[in-house]
């Protein structure tokens, strides 16, 4: 007899917490990606009038108020050209919790997921959690995920594949033609596609597309939040979409692990979606004013770095030892192996942070950099 289910035993904890939780109280955090935005004024005055009024004393329906599945369908419209029934969404804990049903919903022990490597930490456990096996593939040198690398993977064990634009670690995006590939791989091998859409709206160059507007069958679901584009991590509130046959399997998942998403942050999320963009599109402006920072300081320390097209998060290549020295110089940054071994000989900084505090940082990695060639 086993003491602790093997499923778990072969998850670790997240490399992104373990450098997170040993850094010093006075260390420059360039580890976690959370915006250092408030939330917007209209977004938390939606939950305070919410709380106020009484109306999340109780459960709301096990996929979400009807309004917050109408705004989350009004955006696909909106920014997609998608038509989203209501029905055909739910309010989750945050992506997370999105990703988790999709994962749980469609995989069988034993069954390939495919993802990006270096990608983002929760595919590699979420996969093992199901019961699934991790297929990382190596991405391009410009960071992007190959449609033939994934389709190269793609056996008779294959139950899903999972994209990710823009990126998290690597701040890459994927062009309109990958989209249009990653649908077609879907719909002809009829393997699900899992679209990670968190950070659609962080977008410096490009647009972001998503598969779901290119899929002939329903072999493409997305996942997103509120988190990035409105200053949201702490709320909690994200979606799934994806055909009602496929969202009643997740609901299945959802209902027993959650039974609803937090009331006030379902009616503040409704209040970011249909409200005023304008916050978004400033937040937007300002990272990428950071990025270009961040990645001219970078290059004037001898790093190689590909420019970021979107999310805030850089990945440059960096010399052994690096990560140890700069964090022992009091700033926080992740090493590229935390999110796959295609990762090592990377780093990844977040700039979601003031631009003195990025200065600062820039030029301790510079001394640390000169410190290890």
């Amino acid at each position: 007899m086993t003491e602790f289910a093997r499923r778990v035993e072969a998850v670790s904890i997240s490399g992104i917490r373990e450098v997170f939780e040993a850094a010093g109280a006075d260390a420059i955090n360039l580890g976690l990606g959370q915006p250092d935005f408030p939330t917007p004024d209209h977004v938390r005055e939606a939950a305070a009038d919410a709380i106020a009024s009484g109306a999340v004393d109780g459960y709301t329906s096990n996929k979400g108020t009807r309004k917050l599945r109408e705004a989350i369908a009004a955006k696909y419209d909106r920014d997609h050209s998608l038509s989203v029934d209501p029905g055909d969404a739910i309010a989750t804990s945050g992506g997370s919790e999105a990703l988790h049903l999709a994962l749980q919903a469609h995989v069988d022990p034993g069954q390939d997921v495919i993802f990006p490597d270096p990608g983002f930490v929760s595919y590699d456990a979420l996969t093992e959690i199901a019961g699934g096996k991790p297929v990382p593939v190596e991405l391009r040198e410009d960071l992007t995920m190959d449609p033939a690398a994934v389709e190269a993977a793609i056996t008779d064990d294959t139950a899903v594949f999972v994209v990710n634009s823009p990126a998290n670690p690597t701040g890459a995006v994927q062009s309109e033609a990958d989209m249009r590939e990653f649908a077609r791989i879907a719909d002809e091998h009829d393997v699900l596609c899992i679209s990670d859409e968190v950070y659609e709206h962080i977008v410096y160059e490009g647009a972001h597309r998503s598969p779901m507007e290119f899929a002939e069958t329903d072999n493409v679901v997305v996942v997103s939040a509120c988190s990035k584009t409105y200053s949201m991590t702490g709320w909690r509130l994200g979606w799934v979409i994806a055909s009602t046959r496929r969202i009643e399997r997740m609901l299945r998942v959802h209902q027993y692990a959650q039974a609803c998403a937090s009331a006030p942050a379902q009616y503040a999320a409704e209040a970011a979606l249909s409200g005023p963009q304008k916050r978004v599109g400033e937040m937007v402006d300002a990272f990428e004013t950071r990025r270009d920072l961040v990645v001219d300081g970078l290059t004037d320390a001898g790093l190689e770095v590909p420019t970021p097209q979107g999310a805030f998060y850089a990945m440059p290549r960096v010399p052994e030892g690096w990560c140890s020295e700069v964090i022992d110089r009091g700033v926080v940054v992740v090493p590229g192996e935390a999110f796959g071994a295609a990762g090592e000989g990377y780093a990844r900084l977040s700039y979601a942070a003031g631009t003195e505090e990025l200065k600062e940082a820039i030029e301790i990695i510079d001394g640390a950099t000169r410190a290890v060639r």
